[in-house]
């Protein structure tokens, strides 16, 4: 099977070594992303805008292939702080829409620089359905 890597010039810029998504098959695996802006550069917020900007430019990757959020069937985030956990389910509810995806969330494991990341994994296959 090949893969695609999916261009936009609505995804955040990165030096670092990956693409913002790629595409296998009928899914597009968008990588994790932070509160960056354009540039890639941090910007430094409360953890719901520093939640809200991730989830904002996963939305502009999503559109360089195509899809939505509603296309999402699968995500996986990275919450910094035990007690943002309220916060984070408060934010994905208005974020997401039933069916919910699949979920794992991730404590803890952002050191000192973000309080939130996130990746997911969307389905082509939905598109024609909406």
């Amino acid at each position: 099977m090949s893969w695609d890597v999916i261009h936009g010039d609505a995804a955040p810029s990165s030096a670092l070594p990956f693409s913002p998504a790629v595409r296998a098959g009928d899914f597009v695996f968008v990588s994790g992303q932070a509160s960056v802006n354009e540039s890639g550069q941090i910007v430094e917020d409360d953890f719901e805008g520093e939640m809200r900007r991730s989830f904002d430019n996963v939305t502009r990757v999503l559109a360089s292939a195509g899809l939505t959020l509603r296309d999402v069937v699968q995500v996986r985030a990275y919450v910094g702080r035990q007690e943002d956990l309220a916060s984070y389910n408060q934010v994905y509810r208005e974020l997401m829409t039933e069916p919910f995806p699949a979920r794992t969330t991730i404590m803890g494991c952002l050191g000192t620089l973000l309080k939130f990341e996130v990746d997911v994994v969307a389905w082509v296959g939905g598109v024609e359905e909406r």
